[in-house]
């Protein structure tokens, strides 16, 4: 029991020993010092500077007013400046075309029209191929490669000896009949002439029913003879034509107008009539009319849905690199190759350049815009 209470006197010890005591000072106020003559102080100082500022406001008021004026401008400067720039930053994007408003005002970009592209050649659908119509020697040629011609210009001469004579004999054959036919209206004036006496006296009962009729038959007869010399002068006139027109075409014309492109009539050769030249190499000479070419061009099947007559583009001979000119659409050809998987175009040639010459290359290309109208001028 000692023990304990030993143990708690030490436990007692140890804790007032840790606690803190608490130091009081003395409850009486310190000493207060006079605080009147700062106070007192403050008071003169306040009243000094308001005379003084009641006395020399008049002087110091209009420096003060230029001073804050002087630190306004100061400040409100870089704002004024950069509102300038902005500002003209702004009118040289409206002179350069730059749109610096709302975005959505901006104009939307047009994509390019799609076009089509093609080659072809230049073609003269109006080229005639001259023929001999009958056989026989050259004797003359009158036009050269190059040359223009007009129609009905004599170019080449053809002698033929055996048409001569034809034509000769046909002549006599013509005069024969005519005086056949002379002579049976002769006759047939006689048996009317014969017919009227015998029937005069038939009247009178001079001559019997026998010897008129018979002058009747002679004046039937006479007239059916009369009908047939009539016709043979109109056959034999009719040989006459046909030899006069074969010698006539041993005079060959131009049948067109146009430029010789081939010939291959010479002097001294002998040509087989139309009906025995089968091939382009016996032809006398080609005439091309240069005045109405086209342009005959393959294009991609594909494109026909887009394509109609009057559409407009644009070509470019290879010979004339440089100098393009505007083509129109007049016909779709109705059958497409089936090797290349093309469609033929055949374009009309609207100022083409001058020396352009039939089977030229060409490159084509058509606008498929809508824009375009057909017939309307080509973008």
């Amino acid at each position: 029991m000692n023990t304990i209470t030993k143990d708690n006197r030490k436990l007692a010890e140890t804790l007032r020993s840790l606690s803190l005591e608490a130091s009081f000072q003395s409850g009486e106020p310190p000493p207060g010092k006079d605080r009147r003559p700062v106070l007192l102080t403050i008071l003169l100082v306040l009243g000094a500077s308001t005379i003084t500022v009641t006395i020399l406001w008049p002087e110091i008021a209009p420096q003060l007013t230029r001073i804050l004026q002087q630190k306004q401008e100061v400040a409100f400067a870089p704002s004024i400046a950069q509102t300038r720039g902005q500002a003209n930053s702004a009118a040289n994007k409206a002179a350069a075309g730059v749109n610096t408003a709302i975005p959505a005002l901006n104009p939307p970009q047009l994509a390019p029209a799609p076009e089509i592209t093609g080659s072809g050649y230049v073609v003269a659908p109006g080229i005639v191929t001259v023929f001999s119509k009958y056989e026989g020697e050259i004797a003359s040629v009158a036009a050269r490669i190059g040359d223009c011609v007009e129609a009905g210009q004599v170019l080449v001469e053809i002698d033929d000896i055996s048409a001569d004579f034809s034509l000769e004999q046909a002549r006599a054959d013509r005069d024969a009949a005519k005086l056949a036919l002379d002579g049976k209206i002769l006759e047939l004036k006689q048996a009317f002439s014969s017919l009227e006496r015998n029937e005069a006296l038939s009247a009178k009962s001079v001559v019997s029913t026998q010897i008129l009729e018979e002058a009747r038959t002679a004046r039937d007869t006479a007239l059916n003879a009369v009908d047939q010399a009539r016709q043979a002068y109109a056959k034999a006139q009719l040989g006459v034509k046909v030899a006069q027109e074969h010698v006539d075409a041993l005079t060959v014309k131009a049948p067109i107008s146009g430029t010789v492109t081939r010939l291959d009539a010479h002097i001294g050769g002998r040509v087989l009539a139309r009906v025995d030249s089968i091939k382009e190499n016996e032809s006398l000479l080609t005439i091309t009319d240069t005045g109405s070419l086209v342009i005959d061009a393959d294009i991609a099947e594909t494109n026909i849905g887009a394509l109609r007559p009057g559409l407009r583009g644009e070509a470019v001979l290879d010979g004339f690199p440089d100098k393009p000119f505007i083509i129109e659409i007049l016909q779709l050809w109705p059958t497409a190759s089936r090797e290349k998987g093309t469609i033929t175009l055949r374009l009309a040639l609207l100022n083409p350049p001058e020396g352009i010459m039939p089977n030229m290359a060409a490159r084509i290309r058509i606008s498929i815009g809508s824009a375009q109208q057909p017939g309307g001028k080509f973008q």
